[in-house]
């Protein structure tokens, strides 16, 4: 596999041209950090590496605007450090999945956060990142520059391709510039923290605190030994705003039924901030490279019943986070189809899909990393890529391997 190394836009512009011509297939790069997601074709005709990693940099930030423009290659560390100098923020709370596939913290970039559509703990009350991708520039498989969306929030004009290109994996157009929302950081941080609760009643305190006024801005449920090697479950449920504010909910939320009597435990600025990263970073699954991890995304209440059926039969570790909607879930390496028959008939048995996230290539290459879609989607998805990409030379195969 060669690496062909771009600077501009007009340079991916040129190299899309000359693969669609020639017929050559393009793997789309910029950080690494989530190679192992999805399939990477190796060996005899592997597709050329695209390497967007030095398109980089902020093109434009308006602070007064709240909108802030970027190259891919721009690192998610960069332009959060940008926007902490204005006291701004990202609202979807971008993950870190690089030690995941081993590779370092830091590297992971906002192409790559787009193109995944690869939203953290806040996604709770402040959506996906598709919802706060303002416009698009790209180049699509045949080589033709082209923009999408603008640089404000009531730019509603026709198709929405941003959400489309959002969550595509590179597969229909490679991004040359992102433009996003970004909003206001909190004058403080804290969170709750209960201890010693199964899934069912952490899970169960979770929705009450959501349903209340206490504004949760991320909910998770950490049972014992998944934390740090904790011998006591944890259940977390974030605040934030202005200090007052915080103070207020804090009270309300320690007050409020099924909370009341338990003993809690507030976590500061920093001590919440260190443990949200590493919820969203997934660091409590990072280490062991060798077992298969699936992520789930399922109806919160059902979380428990979900992790129950599939536990039943397999030594499993999990934990739950999006007040229980999402399920990391980590399974033995020496499972030969990777836990996918058990997992999957477990999510349809309670509704939800279901994403290899990491998992031995023999795995990947005999069952499918993403939820099979339906006939009909199926159809569709396959007309868009056909309308972006005929050729199909960007990023073959890397969400459903052709034929």
């Amino acid at each position: 596999m060669d690496t062909i190394n771009v600077n501009s836009a007009e340079d991916v512009a040129e190299v899309i041209r000359w693969a669609a011509a020639d017929e050559e297939a393009l793997e789309l790069v910029g950080g690494g950090t989530k190679r192992g997601l999805g399939h990477i074709a190796t060996g005899d005709g592997a597709p050329h590496q695209l390497n967007l990693s030095a398109l980089s940099g902020i093109a434009l930030y308006e602070p007064e605007e709240l909108v802030v423009s970027a190259r891919p290659g721009t690192t998610v560390i960069a332009l959060e450090q940008a926007l902490a100098t204005e006291g701004q923020r990202l609202a979807f709370e971008p993950p870190d999945w690089g030690p995941l596939y081993g590779q370092p913290i830091g590297a992971s970039t906002i192409g790559g956060i787009v193109g995944c559509n690869l939203s953290g703990p806040r996604r709770l009350i402040a959506g996906a990142v598709r919802d706060h991708v303002l416009g698009l520039s790209c180049v699509s498989g045949r080589g033709e520059e082209f923009k999408c969306g603008g640089r404000v929030v009531k730019n509603v004009t026709g198709y929405d391709l941003c959400k489309v290109l959002t969550g595509s994996y590179g597969t229909l157009a490679a991004i040359t510039e992102v433009t996003l929302r970004v909003v206001p950081a909190p004058a403080r941080t804290s969170t709750v923290m209960v201890s010693d609760l199964d899934d069912a009643q952490g899970i169960a305190v979770l929705a009450t605190a959501l349903s209340g006024k206490s504004e949760i801005s991320a909910a998770a449920h950490i049972p014992a030994d998944v934390e740090n090697g904790c011998e006591q479950s944890l259940t977390a449920m974030r605040l934030e705003g202005p200090g007052p504010s915080v103070e207020e909910r804090l009270n309300m939320l320690g007050t409020s039924h099924p909370l009341e009597g338990l003993k809690m435990t507030i976590l500061d600025d920093e001590e919440s901030g260190q443990f949200w990263r590493e919820t969203r970073n997934v660091v409590a699954f990072a280490n062991n490279q060798n077992c298969t991890l699936w992520r789930l995304s399922v109806p919160p209440s059902q979380g428990p019943a979900v992790t129950a059926r599939i536990s039943q039969k397999v030594n499993a570790r999990w934990f739950y986070d999006w007040g229980g909607g999402l399920i990391w879930l980590e399974v033995p390496e020496d499972l030969s189809d990777g836990g996918a028959v058990l997992i999957r008939d477990a999510v349809a048995e309670f509704g939800g899909h279901a994403t290899l996230v990491r998992g031995a290539e023999q795995i990947k290459a005999n069952f499918p990393i993403f939820q099979p879609q339906p006939s009909a989607l199926s159809n569709l998805s396959n007309h868009i890529k056909k309308a972006f990409d005929p050729n199909g030379i960007l990023n073959p195969n890397r969400m459903a391997r052709d034929g």
